[in-house]
């Protein structure tokens, strides 16, 4: 009996031990999130476009995004891209930063492009997000779980 109790005991020193270091561990502020994309068709022809996409972060400083956005039209396709790593599936789209343009900071911007395919129409992206945020233009606090 008494190993037992001695080890219910240590058990349960170190929840405490593991509770109070959480505690010190968690930002004092959390991030902020948020961004705004101007999305521009620079020249348009029949089945083919180029595309430019001005991000700007609003939130706290990031290394490293990924931005994304839906094609309203499925026959919408990148075809070649610059300034990001672009991956499609389906209509939705992927480009993620590279080493030199990765870092931005509050305020900061980049502008990346593509060309791309399209058939019947070619309408402009609906909703745009950065590292998961939809990007409104305006910024967020997350909230701490």
């Amino acid at each position: 009996m008494k190993h037992r109790h001695a080890l219910l005991t240590l058990g349960a020193v170190g929840v405490l031990a593991l509770g109070s270091m959480a505690a010190t561990t968690l930002p004092s502020s959390a991030a902020t999130a948020g961004c705004s994309v101007t999305y521009t068709v620079q020249s348009q022809w029949p089945s083919g476009f180029t595309g430019n996409v001005a991000i700007t972060n609003l939130g706290s400083a990031v290394t490293g995004w990924t931005l994304t956005f839906d094609f309203p039209n499925t026959d919408q396709k990148v075809t070649q891209g610059w300034s990001a790593t672009w991956t499609q599936s389906g209509a939705h789209v992927s480009a993620a930063s590279l080493n030199w343009n990765g870092s931005l900071g509050t305020g900061a911007s980049t502008s990346i492009g593509f060309t791309g395919a399209w058939k019947g129409a070619n309408p402009v992206p609906a909703s745009f997000a950065l590292n998961g945020t939809t990007c409104t233009g305006s910024v967020v606090t997350p909230t701490p779980t």
